[in-house]
């Protein structure tokens, strides 16, 4: 059974580009030992911020196969295998992106059903998917691009239950939404829901939830770690205040221009990565932006988090 006190870090990975827009590998690689080295328990690939939308299924494929190799065992591995096409489309590269090696595929609940269809549409979906990948392991993103559609604490509990669903990334924002979904998975082996919204980050952790799964760890894993090493240490509960408070504070500028802005912050830590996106509906990383990651840096650098 999963300790809940045992809080996890699991980075949403960004994907690096040359200048040409092609993978950039070796930087790629270098991520994973960046995540690694700063104490993350697993690794989300194929998500948002890899931009995955932008990537054809034999990128995602061989970027995830590349992922899985270079961790090697060290961590978990969980991976996006559901996009617009039919349930039946989506269960075949389902099991074609799980033959990679990862530990878990990621269901975007935004997938499952158009905007349009009701709560019972959906769960059908979901309830197909399920029977058509029989044996594997399967997560929920409740991604919020091409639109946010928040999963019901009842409906995971469902699910949960039948012990096929290892990890929840809740984007909800919504704490007494995330607490229901805590108890309503209570005691399952092998679950966990990762909150992605730091606005409560230490208020989920204190609910109950296995970790943290959000954007800040791109800027500053080693952070995003130790508050889930923290957060309950009444030593700590002044550091862990501020933490909290800076994480609220800086929300926006972490989010503007985003994955482009943690590129461009990676990049002013001395990690050699290129600042390219494939995107093209995020801000702009103009001057203004760029000044006003400068002064993130020196903030996070000021916090003296030991």
């Amino acid at each position: 059974m999963m300790n809940r006190n045992n809080k996890k870090f699991i980075p949403v990975m960004l994907m690096p580009f040359c200048e040409d827009k092609s993978i950039d590998y070796a930087a790629l690689e270098n991520l994973v030992e960046l995540y690694l080295k700063a104490g993350a328990e697993g690794l989300f690939a194929n998500c948002l911020s890899s931009e995955m939308f932008e990537l054809s299924k034999q990128e995602m494929l061989e970027s995830v196969s590349f992922i899985v190799k270079k961790v090697a065992g060290r961590v978990p591995v969980v991976a996006t295998g559901t996009f617009s096409e039919t349930v039946e489309e989506q269960a075949a590269f389902v099991k074609e992106i799980y033959a990679t090696g990862i530990d878990a595929v990621i269901v975007i609940t935004s997938l499952m059903a158009e905007e349009k269809d009701d709560e019972a549409t959906f769960r059908s979906n979901v309830k197909a998917l399920l029977a058509l990948t029989d044996g594997v392991p399967l997560g929920f993103y409740e991604c919020p691009v091409p639109y946010k559609r928040v999963i019901a604490p009842d409906f995971l509990g469902e699910l949960v239950k039948t012990g096929r669903i290892t990890y929840h990334k809740d984007t909800s924002l919504d704490i007494n939404n995330v607490s229901a979904k805590i108890g309503g998975t209570a005691g399952a082996d092998d679950f966990g829901l990762y909150d992605a919204y730091m606005g409560h980050a230490v208020a989920t952790l204190e609910a109950g939830s296995a970790g943290l799964s959000c954007i800040q760890g791109n800027y500053f894993p080693e952070l995003i770690v130790w508050l889930c090493h923290n957060y309950s240490d009444a030593a700590q509960r002044d550091k862990v205040d501020q933490v909290q408070q800076f994480l609220s504070d800086n929300m926006g500028v972490m989010h503007y221009a985003y994955p482009n802005s943690a590129k461009y912050y990676l990049q002013l830590t001395g990690v050699d990565i290129n600042t390219v996106c494939r995107r093209t509906d995020i801000e702009e990383l103009d001057e203004d932006t760029k000044i006003k990651l400068n002064k993130l840096k020196v903030d996070y650098e000021n916090l003296e988090i030991a």
